[in-house]
């Protein structure tokens, strides 16, 4: 997984938490890495979950409830660091569908290692979208946050229905994302 999910998670815990709580979480843990990330490293995702686990315990947070907050949080960082990705898009559902064949494409021309996940989606209409995330990683929760923030990021409100059909052999969970009307 790369560096950059590392590095931004112990940011937004060093926001919450301190710098003093992410010290002692990551000397608390036996990681391959040291605990010490940069931004284009490639780290094992165990190491991801591991650090979830643990903050979670420590602020007593559900690991569904970190993972979403984590997926706002990047959100948020996606728009600062990549402002371009948003520029030609006026609503919510154009950017959802555009993370695979826009988003994606660009992360892989920098980075072609990357190991990302796949995003289907079909609209019905300007009030329906459904978006189906594939990975070999459980981030559904994260994937939640992130098009939840992506609907303030509009100023839409939606109702999201989650549909699993993860497997042990990795995610597969479809968003079906309605407008409502004001």
């Amino acid at each position: 997984m790369k560096g950059i999910v590392f590095v931004e998670l112990l940011s937004m815990a060093e926001s919450v938490a301190g710098e003093g709580a992410v010290d002692e979480v990551l000397d608390s843990l036996s990681l391959e890495s040291d605990g010490a990330y940069s931004s284009v490293g490639k780290y094992p995702c165990a190491e991801l979950f591991q650090i979830v686990d643990a903050f979670s315990a420590r602020l007593g947070q559900s690991q569904s409830d970190l993972k979403r907050a984590f997926g706002k949080w990047m959100h948020g960082r996606f728009l600062a660091l990549y402002p371009e990705f948003f520029q030609d898009k006026s609503t919510a559902f154009d950017m959802l569908e555009g993370i695979e064949n826009e988003v994606h494409v660009e992360v892989l021309k920098l980075y072609p290692d990357a190991e990302l996940p796949s995003f289907e989606t079909q609209r019905e209409g300007n009030a329906r979208l459904t978006m189906i995330y594939r990975s070999e990683r459980p981030l559904g929760c994260f994937c939640m946050g992130l098009i939840e923030a992506c609907l303030e990021h509009f100023g839409e409100k939606a109702t999201i229905k989650v549909d699993d059909h993860s497997t042990q052999g990795g995610s597969h969970i479809s968003f079906l994302i309605e407008r409502q009307r004001d």
